[in-house]
């Protein structure tokens, strides 16, 4: 059993859903999920296409749980708008996807949503330098972005962890610390001994014994 304060919560990434028949595992992986994670990308920051506005908004009238919108995208201010409007609770995005990340803060703090700023493989805990006391949420990626299946986490992602657990107990901040990519029965464990107060799973929840499995992340 964890000596957390608090249990280990989890945001359940629907990119791993059957999406032919996504309300159908909405509700089965819903009694284990604290939100849902919802990858949006336009093809541009990452090569490929994920997650569109108006499929979060009927996402939206399926669930109660929080919606966690993560733009995978360039210029992350055209998108804050419309996925606000489709029932978004915490917008996350690159600080490198924009020219002005304090702009794209502002528009979302402007629709009293939370606040999430994600780290790609290799960038520096630094990157978040000014932005500190205006977020709630630091996503850490454990692969590169984009990259489904990989059961590995990429080097230097506990390390980054570590710091993040410091530099918050240093300046008393509150933001949440959530791993994201490389979610495995062996991955957790070590993520949670990190510092991590939540995580992104899909396929661990949605393949294989879910209500096992969603006890089991619970206990941690």
């Amino acid at each position: 059993m964890s000596t957390f304060q608090s249990p280990l919560k989890t945001s359940v990434s629907l990119w791993s859903a059957d999406l032919a028949n996504l309300e159908s595992d909405v509700r089965r992986v819903e009694p284990y999920a604290d939100a849902f994670h919802l990858d949006v990308a336009d093809g541009l920051y990452a090569p490929f296409l994920l997650f569109f506005p108006d499929l979060v908004a009927a996402i939206r009238k399926k669930t109660e749980r929080p919606l966690d919108v993560h733009l995978i995208t360039e210029r992350p201010e055209r998108w804050v708008p419309q996925f606000a409007e489709a029932g978004a609770d915490t917008i996350i995005f690159y600080p490198d996807s924009t020219g002005n990340p304090r702009e794209v803060i502002d528009m979302i703090r402007s629709r009293r949503l939370r606040v999430g700023l994600s780290l790609a493989v290799g960038n520096p805990m630094e990157m978040l330098d000014g932005y500190w006391e205006r977020i709630d949420l630091v996503v850490v990626m454990g692969t590169a972005v984009g990259v489904k299946g990989v059961k590995t986490l990429a080097e230097g992602t506990l390390e980054k962890i570590r710091a993040l657990v410091s530099r918050r107990e240093e300046r008393r901040l509150t933001f949440e610390i959530q791993a994201d990519g490389a979610i495995r029965r062996d991955t957790v464990p070590l993520l949670r001994e990190a510092g991590v107060d939540s995580i992104v799973p899909g396929s661990l929840l949605f393949a294989g014994d879910t209500a096992q499995c969603g006890s089991w992340l619970r206990s941690l």
